[in-house]
């Protein structure tokens, strides 16, 4: 009877466990069973996944440093995707199938409310998702979802930021600004400083999405005094160096580049190489030390933590005795740019064989000047306006290597006429010389190429023929690989029957 009763009990218990789980239900074991089972599970392999994918887009963009650089590292497509598209990144659709699994199994969204703590955490991993994948329409509805249904969540300000970050992807700067400066206006004083610097980080974008660079410095540098990420703060830092170079203000600039130096080993080597290279790019002949200027670039060429970016440090070196008509030098150094190892800058390479037309052509060397430019216009981005004048150049020389070549002809027939009769016999005899050298070696290479041809087919005919030999006539056996040789061809070939007697071949 006891047994019995004890059974009953347990029966009971499990009921009102089970019940009590119900994502139908709003009480309070129901809410904070489906709050734990959502956190340690399935948003912590979303969150995984997501990060996974942000480290994959990171380590396959290259950074453009000829313009300011954006405030991610996303390199958006031109392609629209439409709401019912796949994800293109496996990690980022694993971050968004958990951030689904976990609102379909945990959510308890009773009379239009939502009563798990974690599942606007689920939406805004499903809308980051769907944001770094560049499907920005379907990540906009999922940052809406929690301003729209969970009004006192402790995510909304976030949701509020990456809605705006989204609206910016979308080309609606203006909506952004309005949005983020209220934002920032009516809840700065309860948003975490990182939440804060993101939100002035994408302010800061969407200034200058619409050119307004002294607004866009503004944010720029609030964002790198509110972050703690040594990477983000030089990154910030950097842009705004950039920011202050292009609005003129050259010791502003100055400034933000010295502050990145001497961070030194706490940031990228990246952003520290670039803070000297975009420091030389100011220099002023006449006001700044040549022989310091000098001494830097030296200093970091010698520097073996630099090597990746030498092509930049030569280009740069090249660009100093350029300036200075040292050409033999610049020469040098625009070939040592053009041949560094690991050096994947098309623009750069471009710039280079650019630089080196400009100096051919100074030099009446017209027909290397022609080759350089094409060079140039390989490396350009085709229509752009590098590409453009570059092609200008390289058409206006056509006529001019035409008339250089005939100029050379008519000089060297003047020469031959200015020669004695003993010296023309003598220079007559050297070209005709030249000339039969000449079709010696071409009428030897075609016999050798002959001579290879037809070992080839005899190679072949004699394969053949042993195949059809009886096996009466000798001894035959299957090995797994022979070598047969005819005169200077070899032939090789596997699991064939053969003929052990055959002339001319070994094991």
């Amino acid at each position: 009877m006891r047994t019995t009763l004890i059974n009953i009990l347990t029966f009971l218990l499990l009921l009102v466990a089970v019940t009590s789980c119900s994502r139908k239900k709003n009480s309070f074991i129901s809410r904070n069973l489906h709050a734990v089972g959502t956190e340690y599970n399935v948003l912590y392999n979303g969150d995984l996944a997501l990060q996974a994918g942000l480290d994959e887009l990171e380590a396959t963009y290259n950074e453009n440093y000829w313009d300011v650089l954006p405030v991610e590292r996303m390199q958006v497509k031109q392609e629209v995707f439409l709401p019912v598209q796949k994800p293109t990144n496996p990690n980022f659709e694993r971050a968004e199938e958990k951030a689904v699994k976990a609102v379909q199994k945990h959510s308890i969204f009773v009379n239009e409310e939502e009563f798990n703590p974690q599942v606007d955490d689920a939406y805004l991993l499903l809308g980051k998702a769907r944001y770094y994948d560049q499907r920005f329409v379907p990540a906009l509805e999922a940052f809406n979802y929690i301003l729209q249904f969970m009004p006192d969540s402790d995510q909304l300000n976030q949701a509020k930021i990456w809605r705006e970050r989204t609206n910016m992807r979308l080309d609606n700067n203006e909506t952004a600004i309005i949005n983020l400066i209220k934002l920032l206006k009516e809840e700065s004083e309860i948003i975490e400083n990182e939440d804060l610097a993101n939100a002035n980080a994408t302010l800061s974008q969407a200034f200058l999405n619409l050119e307004q660079i002294d607004s866009a410095l503004i944010y720029m540098n609030r964002a790198a005094n509110l972050t703690k990420n040594k990477e983000t703060i030089a990154r910030y830092k950097f842009i705004a160096g950039q920011l202050f170079a292009k609005a003129g203000q050259r010791d502003s600039a100055f400034v933000k580049f010295d502050q990145i130096i001497e961070m030194h080993r706490k940031v990228p080597r990246r952003y520290y190489i670039h803070s000297f290279i975009e420091k030389i790019k100011q220099f002023d002949l006449n006001t700044d030390d040549e022989t310091e200027l000098l001494e830097t670039l030296n200093d970091l060429e010698e520097n073996r933590e630099n090597r990746p970016w030498l092509d930049h440090i030569y280009s740069r070196k090249a660009i100093y005795f350029e300036d200075r008509d040292s050409l033999k030098d610049a020469i040098t150094y625009y070939n040592l740019s053009l041949r560094a190892k690991g050096g994947t800058d098309r623009y750069l390479r471009g710039n280079n064989y650019n630089a080196l037309g400009k100096i051919s052509f100074d030099q009446n060397q017209y027909a290397a000047a022609g080759k350089y430019y094409d060079s140039a216009m390989i490396n350009y981005v085709e229509r752009s306006p590098e590409h453009r004048l570059v092609k200008k150049k390289r058409e206006n020389l056509e006529d001019v290597i035409l008339y250089e070549e005939r100029r050379r002809s008519a000089d060297s027939i003047f020469n031959v006429l200015d020669m004695s009769a003993d010296q023309q016999i003598a220079y007559y005899n050297e070209y005709i010389a030249k000339l039969k050298a000449e079709e010696e070696r071409l009428a030897k290479l075609a016999e050798v190429e002959a001579l290879k041809e037809a070992q080839n087919q005899n190679a072949f005919q004699t394969i053949q023929n042993n195949k059809t030999t009886k096996r009466g006539n000798a001894a035959t056996s299957i090995r797994p690989y022979r070598r047969c040789t005819f005169d200077t061809y070899t032939f090789r070939y596997s699991y064939i029957l053969l003929l052990q007697s055959t002339n001319g071949c070994t094991w």
